[in-house]
């Protein structure tokens, strides 16, 4: 999860109550927008838990809102910020939202694969609240962590933490030894 650019679900929330008669739109990128006509389908919490591949286990939570695209119903102007709204309220009674979740918004149409992205900028802009979104990124986080990801020239293994040594391991050869006594460390 790269939060970095993530918003918590009681900013968004907050940002949209400030606004609740603007038009609700959303650029998915520069210049291209989901229709008007798109609906709010489903709001979902997830809560997130992994290991990542140094070991270290993570936890988070997301507030997925996902947006559905008709299409063949075209319309010029998208919901109002309030609809919206009434739509978060019916899903908090059912479902209490962890206001610290990450927020992002899934979206796909026939011309842009489904994913789901952050929202990277809200900007009220005349009649209209502008749900301005970007892509996530996937991330090493043991890199975060000052650890490595690859083997590196010196033998360095994916992930290890970036000051640990690799175990020193004596071999023996079973093979030669005239016999297996106590304490030889053949058995």
């Amino acid at each position: 999860m790269n939060n970095v650019n993530s918003m918590n679900w009681a900013a968004f929330k907050d940002a949209l109550l400030a606004n609740p008669d603007l038009d609700l739109q959303f650029q998915y990128a520069n210049n291209q927008w989901v229709d008007a006509s798109y609906h709010i389908t489903e709001i979902k919490q997830a809560p997130i838990v992994s290991v990542d591949c140094g070991g270290v286990m993570n936890s988070w939570t997301e507030v997925i809102l996902q947006l559905w695209e008709p299409t063949n119903q075209k319309q010029m102007r998208s919901m109002k910020v309030k609809k919206a709204l009434d739509i978060i309220n019916l899903v908090e009674k059912s479902l209490p939202l962890n206001p610290l979740a990450i927020v992002k918004i899934e979206f796909g149409n026939s011309e842009f694969d489904t994913r789901q992205m952050f929202p990277n900028e809200l900007i009220s802009d005349g009649e209209n609240f502008v749900v301005d979104l970007r892509p996530d990124a996937t991330q090493c986080k043991e890199i975060n962590r000052g650890g490595s990801c690859g083997t590196t020239a010196s033998g360095e293994e994916c992930c290890a933490p970036a000051s640990a040594e690799k175990p020193k391991i004596e071999m023996k050869n079973l093979a030669t030894a005239n016999s297996c006594t106590p304490g030889s460390g053949c058995c």
